[in-house]
């Protein structure tokens, strides 16, 4: 069953927050920090409003699809729809460009403040409980922190020494303060932070919780997080260590069969592959003046094909971020993962979008049967997977192909036999010689509309040829040179790796000469 969340206006003096675009000083009707956490249960209604802004993360994975070569932005064929999607596809978007970029600036800061405000109060009482209720908030923090390294790099946080470590500090960001917070000095320097977040966070979390917890994150879920921020970080040998831990725990497993198919429908949520999963619901209406302030997940609605669409099991949809067709290509026919994720419908039963390739990503489309509680479908229940336990299980490989460790081919193989059904397609298949390629060419292919593959390309220091492979192939169709040009991803080496800060968000804080702009913007 799914945990309702409820938006908590108790959160005071947030920091580049909410549907608008100027800093605010909020004044709210329900208690402030002047009269509250006071038991067990105003911390845990605190933790919840955290836990919220997880659902605000959509944006990140509309972006994340974007950018990457396998997904084309698309929607309306007539017009140069959703802007900001449409110069990220090509990689000719700059520090003007809000919507979609400056909302994730925006809520990532928000939800960061919004752990700070249960951290800042840690000391003010003692319950049972209380130090998962930290962990959790630590974990969260880490979390939302990660994702704004991961679009930003460098980013502004507000930093203190703690038993001789550097550490982000537990107080949260004031009005005001946009000021006189600068850079940390390098994305390096921040996945360290966020490592000690994560550090602190995993001793007092929980391996299992009760059914009527599900949304609540466990110890599986920080070390698989901690993990992939060590990969990111390049110390691949702790990287493996978590990694490794996560797979002996015996917590998780791959789905095969029947299960594996339905994986990414309703029936398939929070199964026993989900090590972190964003719990979405349909239980607040559409409002079109805050969308990210629904309570449901308006992202399913975007990746379905453009009326008039006729099928019998799945809605229509924006035509928005649909697979290219070179991403298709690159399955064989006996991989039951190309029916798990590209959806093909017949031509001429769906209307087409801005460069049509006929490719859907059918882990995110909304079933006919699917509920929503607005009149404009754009509030669904359909959760995200943010790491799966084949993930966990190709960063492991990944990592131990890095250290030379012993179990990187076994990892791999795991998830090709569940792809093949059996073994038929083991490393080394058809003379493959290079491990890291397989492994990086595996998570291609298994988490293919994930929202992964951009920053996979990044961290790998693989973008700049993934692009060009793509123009080049781009080059071979039967298009106009005007198409051609159009079609074609500018994807620059030391610029395009990060999104810019929103200029809007740098002039608010008068932060022209002490932030500056990313290289290259």
């Amino acid at each position: 069953m799914k945990k309702i969340y409820y938006t908590y206006a108790l959160f005071v003096s947030l920091i580049f927050i909410n549907a608008c675009s100027k800093y605010i000083d909020i004044v709210p009707d329900a208690p402030n920090s002047e009269n509250f956490f006071n038991d067990e249960s105003e911390f845990e209604e605190a933790l919840i409003g955290v836990y919220d802004m997880l659902q605000t993360t959509l944006y990140n994975v509309m972006v994340g699809h974007t950018a990457s070569d396998d997904i084309i932005a698309g929607g309306d064929p007539n017009t140069f729809d959703q802007p900001t999607l449409q110069r990220i596809d090509k990689m000719i978007h700059s520090p003007s460009d809000n919507d979609q970029i400056q909302l994730i600036w925006q809520l990532m800061y928000a939800a960061y403040n919004r752990a700070n405000y249960v951290l800042e109060f840690k000391d003010k009482i003692d319950f049972e409980g209380k130090d998962d209720v930290m962990a959790q908030a630590y974990f969260l923090r880490a979390h939302f922190v990660f994702e704004l390294a991961k679009f930003f790099g460098d980013v502004p946080l507000v930093v203190e020494e703690r038993n001789g470590i550097n550490r982000i500090a537990d107080k949260r960001i004031l009005f005001g303060d946009q000021y006189i917070i600068n850079r940390v000095g390098g994305v390096e320097d921040i996945y360290s932070l966020i490592e000690e977040d994560l550090k602190e966070a995993i001793p007092n979390l929980p391996e299992t919780r009760p059914s009527s917890e599900i949304y609540k994150i466990k110890r599986g879920a920080a070390k698989a997080l901690l993990g992939k921020v060590y990969l990111y970080h390049r110390n691949f040998q702790e990287a493996a260590n978590q990694f490794n831990e996560v797979i002996n725990s015996g917590n998780y497993q791959l789905l095969t069969g029947s299960a594996y198919r339905n994986l990414f429908t309703r029936s398939g949520e929070n199964s026993s592959e989900s090590v972190f999963e964003v719990q979405y619901t349909g239980v607040v209406g559409n409002n079109w003046d805050c969308l990210h302030c629904n309570a449901g997940n308006y992202m399913p609605q975007s990746n379905g094909p453009r009326p008039p669409f006729d099928d019998t099991t799945y809605k229509s949809g924006w035509g928005i971020n649909f697979f290219s067709k070179y991403l298709y290509q690159q399955y064989s026919p006996s991989d039951i993962r190309r029916g798990v994720t590209v959806f093909a419908p017949r031509s001429g039963t769906y209307g087409v979008s801005r460069e049509n390739s006929g490719y859907y990503n059918k882990k995110y489309l909304v079933n006919k049967n699917e509920p929503t509680v607005s009149s404009d479908p754009v509030s669904y229940q359909n959760n995200y997977r943010v790491i799966r336990y084949s993930d966990v299980l190709l960063m492991a490989a990944e990592a131990e192909a890095q250290t030379g460790g012993a179990n990187a081919v076994n990892y791999l193989n795991q998830v090709r036999e569940r792809a093949f059904q059996n073994s038929s397609r083991n490393y080394p298949f058809n003379g493959e010689s290079n491990l890291l390629e397989a492994i990086y060419h595996e998570r291609r292919l298994e988490l293919a509309g994930e929202g992964h593959r951009f920053f996979d390309l990044v961290r790998t220091g693989k973008a700049a040829e993934a692009f060009s492979a793509y123009n080049t192939a781009i080059d071979g169709e039967d298009l106009t040179e005007e198409e051609k040009t159009r079609r074609k991803i500018n994807f620059t080496n030391g610029k395009n790796e990060v999104f810019p800060i929103p200029l809007e968000e740098i002039n608010l804080a008068n932060a022209i000469d002490s932030w500056g702009q990313n290289p290259g913007y």
